[in-house]
């Protein structure tokens, strides 16, 4: 056993007699004292530095309470019943004396163009049209008089008369002819045997020749009377013809009679139509032409409506839409400075527009949006056209739901929700079941219980098990 040193020994033996131990302590100086603790007060303030602190963190209790799923979108006011009300003819539009939120009654004069124009148009369409009408009564005086065609056919009736006198005497010489050749025929067979004289023989050849003549006579004067029958009856056809022919006047005129009287109503129409008036009861919205001007037909002069009446125009995209139903309820915030509570309008969904339509996002992304149309059930009296509303659309809504701050949760497992709960100062990971969720809260189904505390706004930091404080 290796030897202790003579003076460890003696102490060692001065111990074990009872003495005082302090009289065995090496005795150090004072400043090697105060050097010996400083150096162990520097090593605790290491140690004390670097010891692992708890991280803060912001946190919140799961709790029970009401949950409304929305759909929160931009939306304006706009008067359900709205009266455009617009020229209806050309002219010099006089003063409009009205102003903006003025009342008018049904049938009150709210504007007046000037109706001179028009009724000297008026006065030179009646003109003309006496004009036509003159003239095609003046067609009559073109036509052959009644005396003449009645002359035309009494001329036809004399000489169908005259042809069938002519006719007549025709068969009376052929009669005449045929007995003068029967008479001469006799007197040549008895003069053969000198029965009767030579004389009468040639009496009766020479009659017979006569009667021949008369009969040829007779003839030619039928046939000319025939020729006049016809003659009478041309004469008939042209007077006829002279007739029917102005005809053609008759149905220019008439066109011309009825064009002007098409544009003589036309005319009339407008310059009844100068005196513009008010459709329904309401207040003038909005004065588009103000000042005294010339404006032709269909140029918007002023806007009528009741600002009682006012509906909900909301504009949603399209695959929010199919999750909206008609009667829906309908949050509206009037103003972000007043108490929620006494700015909340109250509305429904009265219906949502077939039709979509594109419009470019503040982002310059084009968007397919529709339009929600929702009625008021409470006053908006604050609120006037055009009005421009934050609204939350109710979609789903329900009582006593247990839930947690969306800001609570995050993804876990790659599709599952997960939180994390604070446990005797330590973040717990824990996997919920997440059901309806608005854009603050998300209804719990399993997993949490009512007082347990989350963490808000998990960050990388926050792992299992580490220890954390609330801010």
């Amino acid at each position: 056993m290796k030897q202790l040193p003579k003076r460890l020994e003696e102490d060692r033996n001065l111990m074990g007699a009872g003495q005082p131990i302090k009289r065995f302590l090496p005795k150090l100086p004072l400043k090697k004292t105060a050097y010996i603790i400083a150096g162990v007060a520097t090593f605790l303030l290491i140690v004390w530095a670097f010891r692992p602190s708890p991280i803060g963190v912001d946190v919140k209790q799961v709790q029970r309470g009401d949950l409304q799923v929305t759909i929160d979108a931009e939306g304006k006011t706009r008067v359900r019943d709205r009266f455009v009300i617009a020229s209806e003819t050309d002219g010099h539009l006089a003063r409009i004396t009205l102003s903006e939120g003025d009342t008018v009654t049904p049938g009150m004069v709210v504007a007046q163009i000037d109706p001179l124009p028009l009724n000297a148009s008026v006065q030179e369409a009646l003109g003309r049209l006496a004009e036509w009408r003159a003239q095609r009564a003046g067609v009559a005086t073109q036509r052959p008089k009644a005396e003449t065609v009645q002359q035309a056919r009494t001329r036809i009736q004399a000489a169908t008369a005259r042809q069938q006198q002519a006719e007549a005497s025709v068969s009376q010489a052929r009669a005449a002819l045929t007995q003068a050749q029967r008479d001469r025929d006799r007197a040549q067979q008895l003069a053969t045997t000198g029965a009767i004289a030579q004389q009468d023989r040639e009496v009766a050849e020479l009659n017979a020749t006569t009667k021949a003549e008369e009969l040829e006579t007779a003839i030619l004067a039928a046939q000319a009377e025939a020729s006049e029958v016809e003659v009478a009856r041309a004469a008939l056809a042209v007077v006829q013809q002279e007739q029917r022919d102005p005809d053609y006047l008759l149905h220019v005129y008439d066109a011309r009679i009825a064009s002007t009287e098409a544009e003589l109503a036309n005319l009339q129409d407008e310059a009844a139509r100068t005196n513009i008036y008010a459709p329904g009861a309401g207040r003038v919205l909005r004065i588009h032409q103000k000042s005294a001007q010339f404006v032709t037909a269909g140029t918007p002069l002023l806007e009528i409506g009741d600002p009682a009446k006012l509906e909900l125009v909301i504009d949603v995209l399209s695959t929010d839409a199919v999750q909206i139903k008609p009667g829906n309820p309908i949050l509206m915030d009037q103003g972000q400075d007043q108490d929620i509570s006494s700015t909340s309008v109250q509305a429904k969904v009265r219906s949502i527009e077939p039709a979509a339509f594109t419009k470019v996002s503040a982002l310059g992304v084009e968007e397919q949006r529709v339009n929600v149309i929702g009625d008021f059930i409470d006053s908006a009296q604050l609120l006037g056209d055009a009005y421009r509303v934050d609204t939350r659309i109710v979609i789903w809504q329900g009582e006593n739901i247990l839930k947690t701050p969306i800001s609570s949760l995050f993804r876990c497992h790659q599709s599952d929700w997960c939180v994390f709960v604070v446990k005797q100062g330590k973040a717990r990971q824990r996997q919920i079941a997440v059901g309806h969720r608005s854009d603050r809260d998300a209804e719990v189904r399993q997993g949490l219980n009512p007082e347990e505390t989350v963490i808000l706004y998990p960050t990388e930091q926050i792992k299992e098990g580490i220890q954390v404080s609330s801010r």
